[in-house]
């Protein structure tokens, strides 16, 4: 039995795509050897190089899992991951630095292509219509491709004239955009600080009109009180139990006579 499927069938499952995909490199690395074809190697390189990051990716999930089951597997069967994931790391570096090798050597190849094949034919029409010219001919040629070149250099030069104004004019506008944004960014800083003293002010005001509202709910009462007591006064003057109030004189009572004149 795999001892990895004995420990998890994820694990197992994942060694077995990443075997795959490593004989499908080494086959397609056999395969890129043959071609001699530069574009047939190019699309045979950028096939492998799917392949290497598939693996990858497979190799990050042997690791997780890996991590995953750490705390139910003993030392013995966690070192035998770890070698595990470390020998795939091993042998997809191997396909990695073959891929740089085989990069390399692509890249040359198209070097040579673009350099040496069309200068050839070019060198050998250069020399069949000098031998058919005179010398006379070949001044003329000479100083018509002088001034051809000429006029390419002064082109050159204006495009660099160009694109050195259009680098100018945009640090000059970066510089204002830049200047601008700090400016906002003062502005901002403004606005935040008036709003957070706004705010204190309009929680001060709150307190005093609650404090205002408090008073005159009191004052109120009082008030209320007073024009009850003085009612009740009015109505029953003989009732002792309620004190008279400070400056309100009591009701005058009816005054009797012990003795009445005949």
């Amino acid at each position: 039995m795999d001892p990895l499927a004995a420990v998890s069938e994820e694990l197992a499952e994942i060694d077995g795509q990443v075997a795959d995909i490593f004989r499908a490199l080494s086959n397609g690395f056999q395969k890129l050897e043959k071609i001699k074809d530069v574009n047939r190697q190019s699309r045979q390189l950028e096939e492998l190089t799917d392949k290497m990051r598939e693996c990858k990716r497979l190799i990050k999930e042997f690791d997780r899992e890996v991590k995953e089951t750490e705390r139910r597997t003993d030392a013995n069967t966690h070192k035998m991951l770890n070698e595990k994931k470390q020998s795939m790391v091993k042998e997809l570096n191997s396909y990695v630095a073959l891929k740089k090798q085989h990069q390399s050597n692509l890249e040359n190849n198209k070097r040579v292509d673009i350099f040496d094949g069309p200068s050839e034919g070019f060198g050998e029409e250069n020399v069949l219509l000098a031998s058919s010219m005179t010398n006379q001919q070949l001044i003329d040629r000479g100083n018509h491709m002088m001034n051809e070149t000429d006029q390419a250099i002064d082109r050159a030069k204006k495009v660099v004239q160009d694109t050195v104004d259009v680098g100018t004019e945009t640090a000059a506008a970066l510089k204002a955009q830049t200047e601008q944004m700090s400016r906002i960014v003062n502005e901002l800083d403004s606005i935040h600080f008036s709003i957070k003293k706004a705010s204190k002010l309009v929680k001060e005001i709150g307190r005093q009109v609650a404090t205002d509202k408090c008073i005159m709910a009191l004052l109120f009462l009082v008030v209320i009180g007073v024009i009850a007591i003085i009612i009740v006064k009015l109505v029953n003057p003989n009732n002792k139990d309620i004190r008279d109030i400070p400056g309100l004189a009591p009701p005058a009572m009816n005054r009797r006579l012990l003795w009445t004149p005949n």
